[in-house]
């Protein structure tokens, strides 16, 4: 990519790319072997390394993983899944999708992240699982409440998507022992083009999303070249990762660490610079925990100073309008203080690995600006 074309704070999110992944998609394409192939179970393997974990399975995005994971603990029509109203529409979406009914919960205006002691006030005789979202990558202990939940037979389906890389305490996630799902889509901390992961609990609960995954089939790896041979053991859907996506990924996970090491030193240059600005609160990721994914501050009179940035070509946005306000989600509002202020009040920054300590002045200098004009009209 030539520096004119280098995305800038124009853009909200960007994908990146380290500049061996055409090469390597080009290999993919030449073996002529594009679906789920060896090079998938590579790329699984290779972040089960990364992660410290026994296996994981691959899926075709974050939604994917959601549903898959979702369905493989069981969860379906009558049972209620407890999630924060503050997350993408995917996540509702994949509750709705395994039959399930969600039921949304208040987050902490600090982090956007619910509490544990948050989900324990929601839960109802109905709760099959609670999916605590792990918003901007910070991850969420529920070490506390995790013995009471294990006890009422309520899964812990962490929604890490924007999470890659970051760590509870000494281990990354996906690797504290919950059922836990990741994002690879373009604008994420590592990226296959599109895809995502589950990481499973146990053998079993492995074998199960491989089956949901493939449509339910079941082949032994001697019979995967005869498409005779397959058995049909119960519902599944084609989510499968491609080989394309994979060669991406495997370029993306040997670069990892310049990507974490890039997303700190961006937030956290972010955090400098606006730590002048009056009526800013930056909103807490524990960046010494966390790779980020977002860099977002609450601001009064939002939507003014969002349109009087985007007037000046800088790429801001809001992550994201409550679920619970949705019209596709109404039949399940119920009254959510914290999160309809924050979402009357965030706005995301530019945030991505394209950015300069240039970029950043810039934006907060506008920012300023824009608070100063609001503020005085």
């Amino acid at each position: 990519m030539t520096a004119s074309a280098r995305p800038d704070a124009r853009r909200n999110a960007s994908p990146y790319l380290y500049g061996h992944e055409a090469a390597a998609v080009a290999r993919v394409l030449e073996g002529g072997q594009y679906g789920h192939s060896d090079l998938t179970e590579e790329f699984e393997q290779r972040i089960a390394d990364f992660l410290g974990v026994p296996e994981t399975v691959a899926v075709s995005s974050g939604t994917a993983a959601l549903h898959t994971a979702l369905l493989a603990a069981g969860i379906g029509p009558g049972r209620e899944v407890i999630v924060p109203s503050m997350t993408f529409c995917a996540t509702v979406q994949a509750i709705l999708a395994a039959g399930a009914t969600p039921r949304f919960v208040d987050i902490d205006p600090a982090t956007l992240c619910v509490s544990d002691q948050l989900l324990m006030d929601a839960l109802t005789h109905k709760t099959a699982a609670v999916l605590p979202v792990l918003f901007g990558g910070r991850p969420i202990d529920l070490s506390a409440i995790q013995g009471e939940l294990d006890e009422r037979g309520i899964a812990v389906i962490e929604v890490a998507a924007h999470a890659f890389g970051s760590r509870h305490g000494a281990r990354r996630v996906g690797a504290n022992g919950a059922l836990t799902c990741f994002s690879f889509g373009p604008i994420k901390n590592l990226t296959c083009g599109q895809g995502g992961m589950v990481i499973p609990r146990t053998p079993a609960e492995a074998d199960r999303i491989r089956r949901i995954r493939l449509l339910g089939v079941v082949q032994s790896q001697g019979e995967r070249a005869n498409i005779t041979s397959y058995r049909v053991e119960g519902f599944g859907l084609r989510y499968q990762l491609s080989a394309i996506n994979a060669a991406i990924g495997l370029v993306q996970l040997d670069s990892f660490q310049s990507a974490e090491n890039t997303r700190r030193y961006l937030w956290r240059a972010y955090r400098d610079a606006l730590a002048p600005l009056d009526g800013v609160r930056l909103v807490d990721v524990d960046v010494d925990r966390a790779v980020p994914h977002l860099c977002q501050v609450r601001v009064p009179c939002r939507d003014e100073v969002f349109a009087y940035l985007r007037g000046r070509n800088i790429g801001v946005g809001v992550h994201y309008p409550p679920n619970h306000t949705q019209p596709a989600f109404a039949a399940w509002h119920r009254g959510l203080p914290a999160t309809e202020q924050a979402g009357e009040e965030i706005l995301s920054l530019p945030f991505h690995q394209h950015l300069t300590e240039n970029d950043i002045d810039r934006v907060v200098a506008l920012l300023a600006q824009a608070l100063k004009a609001i503020g005085g009209s």
